[in-house]
């Protein structure tokens, strides 16, 4: 209570110090040009200069707004100010005095010109100092020390942000930069020691707690191969985002915008971004349909086709939950400046999607509904077969009858040589696609990438949570890698594949390399401030009912052309005989109806040739 009253007075309090400031340089500066400190003899001229002296300086101090400036924020724009006032302050008092006929002598306007500055200078610099480098927050906890990788705009931002927020848990103590002119020099006062590749040993040597990347502008490749070397320290590692979404992020305190490293700083790959302008015109004043459009996958479509200003975006999803998250998100974010609704529904329901059709005038849709969680599709092969391959059947049939202009299936490399229900069915459901274009107007595609980040289910979450309990991190086996890419990415994919749909193909994304989930893990582990092993323990469990260790994005018949996308192919379609396909259909219905799960585990074996798939006891 007592500081926040003295905050109210602050200017008043460094008005108080400056007066005393130039008052004792003066006296000191006029003793000593008389050589006498009791000034008898000097009392009158003394006074008289003195009356000049502080209504000079008041009214220089005011006139330039001096005591209007928050001093713990100042920069060197705002020291300057100050000189200029007292160095203007100082030539009027000798103006005055010298009017007046009072001669003071040289040496006594050139010590308190050098004494008033330099003692208000340095007034306002402890006190900046004592802000900048204090080793407690506001509420006496003790600050971490950090080291800052990138001696950039984003560190210049950052070091300005901790020197003025006392509630922030940090203090900066070095700054690490490859750029080989800074080294040795200082950054807002913090002295660049090293260049990444030295961040282990500086980090032992200054007894670092935290490390902060503060580089926006940065290859994807030097990012990763920074933050494996931070991941080495076994410290926590932070990462600030790019300028623009640190301001929109950051709620007035820019240090909030500092967040944990994802995994998506380590992919080492440039991001798909999908070219709107190029690949989005089909998608402008047409009826949309995003069926899972509350799932992960389909709530990211709904945004992205939201920008691209559809005549109707049609939410299409049998969870209620995740439909009214992402209504009221598109509310939030677009107003009255988008049309669309939001459907309950299931793919199931033949019926209920037919009187849809009839009422909405579709003219494309992205099938993003699906039962895609591997394990429990593996003891419930029934509901995976009638929401996966029949909802979609049901989808197909409605679109062809109703000239439904484009459809998007998304599929997944679990598809290519599929040891898992799951798989199986996703496969079907391209094949369904593919045997439906051949003889339909409406151009049907499927997309089939990896592993998304963050999606519901996925791995990456689980992580996080286990981290967060204090472990153990499960982890199926040592060696199974995947491939990764993020929910904007799948979706950028889906969106262009939809542009340069002509009908039939399956589309593929380069994806770069597969990651190890062994290494996904351990980086994780080090990048949040613990020892693999001995702070966490990673836990093998073995592999899934299911699983595989290496997923594929192509079968060997398929061979790939390139599209226009450097980062997009298309695979050959695998030919099947269409007569036989549906016959098998039929018997897969037949199976579902009945749930005899080994009747159909018998005719998913018999429609894929390529399912290599390990018959489950049930």
């Amino acid at each position: 209570m007592l500081y926040d009253n003295l905050k109210k007075y602050r200017k008043y309090m460094l008005f108080f110090c400056d007066f005393i400031i130039w008052n004792l340089s003066f006296y000191f500066s006029f003793a000593v040009n008389h050589n006498s400190f009791s000034l008898i003899g000097y009392e009158l001229d003394f006074l008289k200069s003195l009356v000049i002296l502080n209504i000079c300086f008041s009214l220089v101090f005011t006139l330039f707004r001096l005591y209007d400036r928050v001093w713990r924020y100042a920069n060197i724009e705002d020291f300057f100010y100050a000189g200029i006032a007292s160095v203007s302050a100082n030539f009027l008092f000798c103006v005055g005095t010298l009017t007046l006929d009072l001669h003071l002598g040289v040496r006594t306007f050139v010590l308190l010109s050098m004494l008033s500055t330099f003692i208000m200078f340095m007034l306002r610099f402890v006190y900046r100092l004592d802000k900048m480098i204090g080793r407690q927050n506001h509420e006496g906890e003790p600050k971490k020390r950090m080291l800052i990788v990138g001696g950039g705009e984003a560190a210049v931002l950052m070091l300005s942000e901790f020197s003025k927020s006392q509630s922030n848990k940090y203090v900066p103590i070095c700054i690490v930069d490859d750029d080989r002119e800074k080294i040795g020099r200082r950054i807002a006062g913090v002295k660049v020691v090293g260049s990444t590749y030295e961040i282990p040993h500086i980090c032992e040597d200054h007894q670092i707690e935290v490390i902060l990347f503060a580089i926006s502008a940065i290859s994807v490749k030097d990012k990763k191969r920074i933050l494996d070397i931070c991941a080495r320290t076994t410290l926590e590692v932070k990462i600030v985002p790019n300028i623009c979404e640190l301001v929109a992020s950051s709620n007035g305190s820019l240090s909030e915008g500092i967040r944990q490293v994802e995994v998506e700083d380590l992919l080492g790959r440039e991001p798909i971004i999908f070219e709107t302008d190029k690949y989005g015109t089909y998608i402008k004043d047409q009826v949309v349909m995003v069926t899972g459009g509350g799932g992960s996958i389909g709530s990211e479509l709904c945004r992205q086709i939201a920008l691209l200003k559809p005549k109707n975006l049609i939410i299409l999803d049998i969870y209620e939950n995740n439909a009214y998250e992402i209504q009221q998100e598109l509310i939030r974010e677009h107003g009255k400046n988008l049309t669309f609704e939001v459907q309950i529904a299931s793919i199931r329901d033949f019926k209920k999607l037919e009187t849809l059709f009839l009422e909405k005038s579709i003219d494309v849709i992205f099938h993003a509904a699906a039962h895609k969680h591997v394990p429990l599709m593996e003891t419930n092969p029934e509901e995976a077969v009638k929401n996966n391959v029949f909802g979609t059947l049901n989808l197909v049939t409605l679109a062809d009858k109703y000239k439904v202009k484009k459809f998007v299936q998304i599929s997944t490399d679990k598809a290519v040589n599929p040891t898992n229900v799951m798989g199986a069915t996703k496969r079907i459901c391209e094949m369904i696609v593919q045997n439906m274009d051949k003889h339909s107007s409406t151009k049907f595609v499927a997309v089939r990438f990896g592993n998304v980040l963050g999606s519901n289910g996925s791995v990456i979450p689980l992580f996080k949570e286990q981290i967060k309990e204090g472990g153990p991190i499960t982890v199926t086996h040592p060696d199974i890698i995947r491939y990764f890419m993020t929910i904007p990415e799948a979706v950028s994919l889906v969106l262009t594949a939809g542009g340069l749909a002509e009908g039939g193909e399956i589309f593929v994304l380069d994806m770069g390399e597969p990651v190890k989930i062994k290494d996904l893990a351990e980086n994780l582990i080090r990048l949040s401030g613990f020892i693999p092993d001995k702070d966490i323990e990673i836990k093998y469990t073995g592999l899934r009912p299911g699983e595989k260790l290496y997923e594929e994005l192509l079968m060997s018949e398929e061979g790939i052309t390139k599209t226009s996308n450097k980062k997009i192919y298309i695979g050959k379609p695998i030919e099947f005989d269409p007569v036989t396909f549906e016959k098998s259909l039929e018997l897969l219905q037949l199976a579902t109806q009945t749930n005899s799960k080994k009747d159909i585990q018998k005719v998913l074996i018999q429609m894929i040739p390529t399912f290599k798939y390990k018959v489950h006891k049930v």
